[in-house]
């Protein structure tokens, strides 16, 4: 399985292999292992909301110890780490994912998506796709990014909470 893969799969399912929103966090940390807690989580205790677990490139939100939301983060230009259950062959992938090249391949696994006008403005724009409501975040990347096509936007992230 290839980033774009597993991005388009997230996208259009809402899941990441048995990971989902709505999941126990023991649950989620027998198939990852631990995370490392949100500082706040560490300094408030493990009953404290709204804050995320993280594994590298993978962040799980957690609310009333579930996992209330799914978060990938990437940084253009730079690597990024996750979990060999996320993305097999453990290891560093390239994280550049221009806005153009996720839409086509959406568009390819018939994942419909719409405009997220809500994340659109400045130099940032958002879609959110349909029926998995998964939202990505594109951004033109920063001053400290080592991204190529500088005046392009790449993908920041790829996002799916629940209420």
């Amino acid at each position: 399985m290839t980033l774009m893969n597993l991005l388009v799969d997230f996208a259009s399912t809402g899941r990441i292999g048995p990971l989902h929103c709505g999941m126990p966090l023991s649950g989620a940390e027998a198939l990852l292992g631990p995370g490392r807690p949100h500082p706040v989580i560490r300094m408030k205790g493990p009953d404290f909301d709204g804050y995320p677990h993280s594994w590298d490139g993978l962040d799980l939100v957690v609310t009333q110890r579930k996992v209330s939301g799914i978060w990938i983060r990437l940084r253009p230009g730079a690597p990024v780490r996750l979990p060999p259950l996320v993305l097999a062959n453990a290891g560093e992938y390239e994280a550049t994912v221009l806005r153009e090249d996720l839409i086509a391949a959406l568009d390819a696994a018939r994942c419909r998506h719409e405009a997220n006008p809500v994340l659109a403005f400045g130099e940032q724009s958002s879609i959110l796709t349909r029926p998995a409501d998964v939202c990505a975040v594109f951004a033109l990347p920063g001053s400290d990014e080592p991204a190529p096509h500088r005046d392009r936007f790449h993908l920041s992230v790829l996002h799916k909470h629940t209420v």
